[in-house]
């Protein structure tokens, strides 16, 4: 299969593009690394990418920015952030590269467990990881040509555990190797419109 990974350059990008390049031609895609560049929150930029790449059979995302403060000080203009960039760069993926897939393609995004489980200045978090495992569930419904798309949703990354200290408590961590098996069964099996858990 032809791949596009974005968000390649991160720590769960970088686990999935090595796990999915084990079998099948990986495309790495960052902000500022891999083949190829992309702003998530742009749509010229994201038209751009995939009319360069051209028709793929998978599409993952492991990106996708959010705000963190206390909701006490938060303003609209700080919620706005993980709203155009996690939630709607994703949505936007989905939307634009729908056409680039081939039939029986693939997209799959990536959310976390606070859409579940809510933690301390986390409120942006848990609405935009909330808001996206909705968006898969009912675009599963009206994919055509057989698209399937999933949404991968880790506890905290073991490799992240000390950049986000005290904000996870007494959560277990996950590491990314783990959270990239999810996304195998995502790209490489026949479920479509599930929240894959990892880690919890």
């Amino acid at each position: 299969m032809k791949i596009v990974i974005i968000g390649a350059s991160g720590t769960v990008g970088r686990a999935v593009a090595e796990e999915l390049g084990r079998r099948h031609e990986v495309i790495r895609v960052g902000r500022t690394q891999g083949d190829y560049q992309v702003d998530i929150t742009s749509q010229a930029s994201v038209q751009a990418l995939f009319e360069k790449v051209g028709p793929v059979d998978a599409i993952v995302s492991a990106s996708g920015g959010l705000y963190f403060g206390p909701l006490a000080t938060m303003k609209d203009s700080d919620f706005n952030q993980g709203l155009q960039d996690k939630l709607l760069g994703q949505v936007r993926l989905a939307l634009t590269g729908q056409h680039y897939l081939n039939d029986g393609g693939s997209i799959t995004l990536i959310s976390g467990i606070v859409a579940h489980e809510p933690i301390a200045q986390g409120v942006n978090a848990t609405t935009v990881n909330a808001a996206l495992e909705g968006f898969v569930r009912a675009a599963a419904c009206e994919l055509p040509r057989g698209i399937r798309i999933n949404l991968i949703s880790p506890t905290v990354l073991t490799e992240s555990v000390e950049t986000y200290d005290g904000f996870f408590p007494g959560f277990e961590s996950v590491p990314a190797a783990t959270v990239a098996q999810a996304y195998r069964r995502s790209v490489e099996g026949v479920q479509s419109g599930r929240v894959y858990k990892v880690g919890y």
